[in-house]
């Protein structure tokens, strides 16, 4: 059952913002293990103050069934560069699947223009990342808000992989879930309402007709997986090309496709020393060290398909007899797991660094 409202989210300001959104999880989340303090830091906002502050600040905003956690790893990065960093929480996420049934679009699109509105008040330029669903939202607002310096944008869902889901808006009136599993990973919702996706998928077609209107001119990083078993990334990597046209744009595409845009670089993800097959679309932001999602991390997502003679439940093997791909790669003679940390991680960072700091010195 869906709490009884949402959180609230137009604060005055941001401290308030995190204060009363701990108290609301306080009280409304289903806890999935006995330690809440833990999950309720893992799923909060939280804000990163540089201990050199360059003047500019960076919003960050998590996907689809998903918690700011996604940025556990990008965030202390971005704010050692100097940014003021800023990762909110939005409505409906971090306290259980069924409260996706109660935000509206326009509850995500006020979150994230409010919280820009916030931070633009703290630091002299501001830039907006997104995660999935996220991306979504801060590419559609930075084409409302000229003033903003550029695009962080990792995994852009700006068209689902799965071409039936431009009819979850249809199908929310009917039925509750997409898709109803057991909670057992306190970063995320392992479920989704049926009402989540049909709100992603408003953010997916709002975006594209602001992408087909006219170009977007300021600098966008932009982090791809070729395997992406989530978004239709061959569509977001075209797109990127045609439509994102400042010459630092960047691209990191992890796969095995080599492209004639310069400013697409490839990481091969054909990593068998690894035991890496490709890369899926949540491991694109974590480190290999990421306590939870790293290769023995606290959490594995296992595929449904294991060979007969292994575990059905694969946490029971040993990790390093695990092959990581992307759902849906691999044969069935693998014991399997969905890639959950980039193995790229510190060349990623190091080449959003390097955009950062050459974008922000010729962006007026």
């Amino acid at each position: 059952m869906a709490s009884d409202s949402l959180a609230p989210y137009m604060q005055s300001n941001y401290q308030d913002y995190l204060r009363q959104t701990h108290q609301w999880l306080e009280q409304h989340r289903v806890y999935v293990t006995n330690d809440k303090d833990t999950e309720l830091n893992t799923v909060m906002p939280f804000e990163l103050v540089p201990e050199h502050p360059n003047g500019q600040g960076v919003l960050l905003v998590h996907g689809l069934g998903d918690s700011p956690y996604f940025y556990h790893d990008i965030a202390p990065v971005l704010a050692a560069d100097g940014f003021l960093v800023r990762v909110i929480l939005l409505p409906g996420h971090g306290s259980k699947p069924a409260d996706l049934s109660l935000p509206e679009l326009e509850d995500w699109q006020q979150t994230v223009s409010h919280q820009y509105q916030l931070l633009s008040k703290k630091v002299n330029g501001v830039w907006l990342g997104g995660f999935s669903t996220g991306a979504n939202l801060v590419t559609a607002l930075a084409y409302q808000q000229p003033q903003i310096k550029g695009l962080l944008l990792f995994s852009p869902a700006f068209k689902p992989r799965n071409a039936l889901t431009f009819l979850s808006p249809l199908a929310s009136k009917f039925v509750n879930w997409e898709s109803k599993v057991k909670e057992d990973n306190y970063t995320r919702y392992n479920s989704l309402h049926m009402k989540g996706a049909a709100t992603y998928y408003g953010t997916s077609k709002l975006v594209r007709e602001d992408l087909e209107r006219q170009p977007y001119a300021k600098p966008t990083f932009m982090m791809l997986s070729e395997a992406d078993e989530t978004i239709d990334s061959q569509f977001a990597v075209n797109t990127f090309s045609q439509q994102f046209t400042n010459l630092n744009s960047e691209v990191l595409w992890f796969g095995e496709t080599q492209f004639d845009d310069p400013r697409i670089t490839s990481f091969s993800m054909h990593l068998p020393q690894q035991k890496i097959l490709s890369a899926s679309h949540v491991s694109l932001g974590f480190s290999p060290n990421n306590p939870i999602y790293k290769r023995d991390g606290k959490v594995r997502f296992c595929f449904h398909q294991q060979p007969v003679d292994s575990p059905k439940d694969c946490t029971k093997v040993a990790s390093d007899q695990v092959w990581f791909a992307a759902y849906g790669d691999g044969d069935e003679s693998m014991v399997r797991a969905r890639t959950s940390w980039n193995p790229y991680f510190a060349q990623s960072m190091h080449k959003m660094s390097e955009f950062l700091q050459r974008s922000s010195s010729t962006n007026d």
